[in-house]
């Protein structure tokens, strides 16, 4: 089933690789957006604020997730590139192993933590009750988020990014069907909403796995294959610890954000749990790109084709900025347009339009770290993408949004700027990375013996 991504020109290979992938994230995205758009059709600001405060939570935990999958993906696309059929089906058996031991152990400990974690990111009191239920329900769904993902970057190691795209497509269908019952015939609320998602990522397991089995993976696993190695283990974490903190830290200094404008009141609470789901709508392609490079960077790699990583990572950069430029652009002239979708509440939809005008520039700037994150971590150094988001975030985004909070009380766009601030240090951090280690030999032949 491993599809070789190495031969052939570089730029359709991405867009091969790359538009399922991008179709798997909007899908993935508009999971959150359809719940944030149905009940603002059927209930209040308050159910409006316990969905986008509860979702920004799960957020975080799945993008947790899909960071520390990354190491699966990488090591599995390395293996697939050199073409060691043992070493996949050890890393294969190991990850599934190692993801569903640790969706037990969340699931577990979030229920117990789940009134204290409603209450740290301080959401409005009206939204508290309704923002416990979502995160009940959701974290009783952690073992099929894990799954679905932990699937997902198996397939994508291995070079198939569609059958991942075609699992998260019955999802969301299901997903918006179930929100209509649970939303709008049965009145249940953000309750509803988090029933609707999490019986929809169960379904989409439960097909995923009949189809890997109808599929094929096209390599052997055995009993040995499940059974925790230390070396294989060691490996996955090594590459997939980092993005997976690097990921919970960006999401961490989001919920920072959201907490600042919680403390503004019930209306910017709203505007700006909106405004980040819109924002997650229009970094799928970054945000694909940055796995895209990944997989397909690493299967180069481990056929020793680095010159071909290399062009990988330039022409990624490029799709990226100028769907950003464009992006950028169209959301300045039409922000109003786009928040009004998900609220009928006039101070929140010109509270979201603001922020929003900020924010959007990001939508250039952050495609460029976000390839360049996905390429190190190709080559195992994954700490680099976490350096260079934990710099960022320390030194601009969270204190940023949190001085244009105090200085700027009546509007949000000065707090949407801090974003673009962030990245554009990233920026400057990746391509000074980039052009050092390139100059001293660091990004070559040496990098790939462990992964032999």
């Amino acid at each position: 089933m491993e599809k070789n991504l190495t031969t052939g020109s570089v730029f359709k290979t991405i867009l091969y690789f790359a538009l399922p992938y991008l179709f798997s994230y909007f899908l993935q995205t508009l999971y959150g957006m359809a719940d944030l758009f149905i009940i603002g059709q059927f209930n209040g600001t308050e159910s409006t604020t316990a969905v986008a405060n509860g979702s920004q939570v799960m957020h975080m935990l799945t993008v947790m997730i899909v960071g520390l999958a990354m190491g699966s993906t990488v090591m599995i696309g390395r293996a697939v590139g050199a073409r060691h059929k043992d070493k996949i089906a050890k890393t294969v058996g190991n990850s599934v192993t190692l993801f569903m031991g640790l969706s037990v152990i969340l699931t577990i400990v979030l229920l117990l933590l789940v009134r204290p974690i409603v209450l740290l990111i301080q959401t409005p009191a009206e939204a508290i009750e309704g923002s416990i239920r979502y995160l009940t329900i959701c974290f009783i769904g952690i073992p099929f988020i894990t799954a679905y993902n932990i699937i997902a970057s198996i397939f994508r190691g291995m070079g198939d990014s569609k059958s991942p795209m075609y699992f998260i497509a019955i999802a969301c269908a299901a997903n918006i069907a179930l929100d209509y019952v649970f939303m709008g015939v049965l009145h249940m609320g953000a309750a509803g909403a988090a029933l609707g998602t999490t019986l929809a990522q169960t379904l989409s397991v439960m097909i995923s796995l009949l189809m890997t089995k109808k599929k094929k993976l096209g390599i052997k696993l055995c009993k040995q294959d499940f059974i925790p190695s230390r070396a294989v283990l060691g490996e996955i974490l090594k590459i997939g610890i980092p993005v997976a903190i690097q990921d919970g830290c960006i999401q961490i200094a989001f919920i920072i954000i959201t907490v600042i404008a919680n403390s503004r009141g019930l209306n910017d609470a709203a505007a700006v749990g909106i405004v980040e789901k819109v924002i997650s709508a229009l970094f799928i392609v970054p945000s694909s790109m940055l796995a895209t490079v990944s997989a397909l960077a690493a299967q180069n790699i481990g056929a020793g084709k680095h010159d071909r990583a290399s062009k990988t990572l330039k022409y990624a950069i490029l799709i990226t900025f100028t769907y950003g430029i464009i992006v950028a652009i169209i959301g300045e002239l039409i922000t109003a347009g786009i928040v009004g979708i998900f609220t009928k509440d006039a101070a929140v939809v010109v509270l979201g339009s603001q922020y929003l005008r900020g924010y959007i520039v990001d939508c250039a700037l952050a495609g460029i770290h976000f390839c360049f994150s996905g390429y190190f971590c190709a080559y195992g150094k994954s700490y680099i993408g976490f350096i260079h988001n934990m710099i960022a975030i320390i030194c601009l985004r969270v204190p940023g949004s949190y001085l244009a909070s105090k200085f700027f009380a009546d509007t949000l766009f000065p707090m949407g700027l801090a974003a673009p601030a962030g990245s554009m240090l990233s920026v400057i951090i990746c391509v000074g990375t980039f052009v050092w280690m390139k100059k001293h030999g660091r990004l070559g032949d040496s990098q790939i013996q462990d992964a032999s």
